[in-house]
C-alpha cells in the first residue's frame, strides 16, 4: 500500500510539473511565439523548470503526509485541517520559488527569466496548492472508502460464521436429545409444567430461526429471549443451576449483539461442574453502560473439548460492528463484560 501511495505522488507530481509548464514546452517549438513571449529561453531553462517544479511538488506531498497523515485512514481529517493544509502548502509552495529564483541568480542554474513567465507564478502556485491538498484529501478518501469496504467483508464473514454457529447449535443432537427427554419427562410427570415447557422452547427456536438479518437487537429482546433459554436450562438442572439478574431499566433500548447474552450464559453451562455437590451460580447484571456475566470457576472432572470460537466470534464482532471490546477476566469467579451501545446506525 506505501509503494502504491508513493507511485500515485511520482505520477502527479510529473504529470503536475509538465503540464504548469505547458505554454513554455508549446512555445519551443513556435520560433516566433517563444521570441515573443520567453525571449532566449532555451531548452535546459524549460527543462530546468519542470524538475524543479517536481521536486517541489514531492516536498509539498511529503510535508502534508507528515503533518496531516492523509495517508493513514484511520485518522479523522477535519476541514481545520484541510484549510491548514491550503494555507502552508501556499506558502512553502512560494517559498520554494524564491528559492529556486535564489539558486538562479547566485548559482546561475537554468532558468526562464522572461517576465511574462514571472507573472505566472502566483498563479501557478494557487494550481499547485489546489493540486497538492486536492489530491491528498481525495487519496484519503479512497484509502478510507477501502478500509470500509474490508471492515464490511470481514464483518459479513463474521456474521456468517454467527449463523453457521446458531445453526449448528440448533441442529447439535445432543441439545435436541436433552430438550426432548426433558419434555418426555414432563408430559409424564407434570402435563402443564410441560406445555410451559413446550411454549418457551417454541420462544427459543422462534429467536433462532427467524432469520433476523439484524445485527444488533435491544437489551429487552436479548432478555427476554434470555430468559427463555434459562426456562430450558433449569428444566435440566433443576436447583443445580440457579440465576440473578438485575439489569437496569434504563440500558432496556440499548444495543448488542444477538444472542450474545445466550451464548455467554452457555459457555458458562458448557464449561462448569453442575450438581448436586457444586451447584452453579451465574449472574448477571449491568454496570455502568456494560452488562457483565459471572460464574464461579467448577472446572468439570471431564474437560470438555470446545472449538473457542464463541467468545472469539462475540469480541470479533464486537470491534467489527462497534469498535468496542469485550474484557474478559478469571481468578476464582469467570467474568466478561460486554459493552452496550445506546444507538446503532
Amino acid at each position: 500500500m506505501k509503494n502504491r501511495y508513493t507511485l500515485f505522488i511520482l505520477i502527479v507530481s510529473i504529470s503536475v510539473a509538465t503540464l504548469i509548464h505547458f505554454p513554455e514546452l508549446v512555445s519551443l517549438f513556435d520560433v516566433f511565439e517563444s521570441q515573443t513571449l520567453f525571449p532566449g529561453m532555451r531548452p535546459a531553462d524549460v527543462a530546468s523548470e519542470v524538475f524543479f517544479t517536481f521536486i517541489s511538488l514531492v516536498i509539498l506531498f511529503e510535508v502534508n503526509i507528515l503533518l496531516f497523515h492523509f495517508n493513514q485512514p484511520a485518522v479523522k481529517i477535519t476541514w481545520q485541517k484541510m484549510i491548514l493544509s491550503l494555507i502552508l502548502t501556499w506558502i512553502l509552495s512560494s517559498l520554494l520559488g524564491k528559492c529556486f529564483v535564489f539558486l538562479h541568480h547566485t548559482f546561475d542554474i537554468p532558468a526562464i527569466d522572461a517576465m511574462v513567465h514571472h507573472y505566472l507564478h502566483p498563479l501557478r502556485d494557487f494550481i499547485i496548492t489546489c493540486t497538492v491538498s486536492g489530491s491528498c484529501y481525495i487519496s484519503y478518501l479512497i484509502r478510507r472508502q477501502q478500509e470500509v469496504v474490508i471492515e464490511n467483508q470481514q464483518l459479513q464473514a463474521e456474521n456468517i460464521l454467527n449463523q453457521y454457529e446458531a445453526l449448528k447449535n440448533q441442529l447439535n443432537p445432543h441439545m435436541l436429545f436433552n430438550s426432548l427427554n426433558t419434555l418426555r419427562s414432563l408430559v409424564r410427570e407434570d402435563q402443564d409444567k410441560a406445555q410451559e415447557y413446550i411454549q418457551e422452547l417454541s420462544r427459543v427456536l422462534r429467536y433462532t430461526l427467524q432469520g433476523n438479518d439484524s445485527k444488533s437487537v435491544c437489551v429487552k429482546d436479548e432478555i427476554e429471549f434470555v430468559s427463555a433459554y434459562i426456562f430450558l436450562l433449569k428444566m435440566r438442572f433443576e436447583d443445580n443451576l440457579s440465576f440473578d439478574i438485575c439489569i437496569d431499566n434504563k440500558y432496556a433500548n440499548y444495543y448488542l449483539p444477538p444472542m450474545a447474552v445466550q451464548m455467554l450464559i452457555e459457555n458458562a453451562v458448557k464449561h462448569n461442574e453442575i450438581s448436586d455437590r457444586h451447584p452453579l451460580n451465574i449472574r448477571i447484571y449491568t454496570e455502568g453502560e456494560e452488562l457483565i456475566v459471572t460464574n464461579p470457576v467448577q472446572p468439570k472432572l471431564t474437560a470438555t473439548t470446545g472449538t473457542g470460537i464463541g467468545l472469539a466470534n462475540l469480541a470479533k464482532r464486537y470491534h467489527l460492528l462497534y469498535k468496542r471490546e469485550i474484557q474478559i477476566s478469571e481468578n476464582e469467579q469467570f467474568t466478561i463484560r460486554i459493552p452496550l451501545i445506546p444507538s446503532v446506525s
